[in-house]
């Protein structure tokens, strides 16, 4: 048996936290919240901490972030009609990319139901559709990122 799986992320593990209210239709129709909803929830907290820690619109940026990379580990069963609190935290900010981590909790547990991973490449946001270069990570939110870095141990 392999032992290289990761440990079950717990709350010590987050730096900045936020509450998502959950809705009759996040389930599915084994009564637990649709895989879909995972993902929608990770793009709300970065985001949203991303408006708040900015002040800005961040679409409207010279430089916007698209998602590059997601992915989710399962850890146990969550629904409607508890809320879930998202907490997140940075694991590397580079030239032009930032890679989060959101964990899922829903009632007490101090273990993570859930953990996304979710990578912003910043782009030109004045080019429109289509090919668009990478670009540095705007200031702005370099600063509202940065305090979001892993902590060390």
């Amino acid at each position: 048996m392999s032992h290289d799986r990761p440990a079950r992320p717990t709350r010590a593990d987050y730096v900045a936290w936020r509450t998502a209210t959950t809705r009759w239709r996040d389930d599915d129709a084994y009564g637990h919240l649709n895989n879909a909803t995972y993902y929608e929830l990770f793009d709300t907290a970065v985001n949203a901490h991303l408006y708040e820690a900015t002040g800005l619109d961040v679409r409207a940026l010279p430089q916007i972030g698209v998602v590059a990379e997601t992915g989710c580990r399962y850890f146990r069963e969550i629904g409607f009609p508890d809320p879930v609190e998202m907490g997140l935290v940075v694991d590397r900010v580079g030239t032009s990319s930032v890679v989060y981590r959101i964990g899922l909790f829903q009632g007490p547990s101090d273990e993570a139901a859930a953990e996304g991973r979710f990578v912003h490449v910043y782009v030109d946001n004045s080019r429109g559709a289509g090919e668009r270069p990478v670009t540095p990570i705007p200031d702005v939110v370099r600063a509202a990122v940065v305090p979001l870095l892993r902590p060390e141990g």
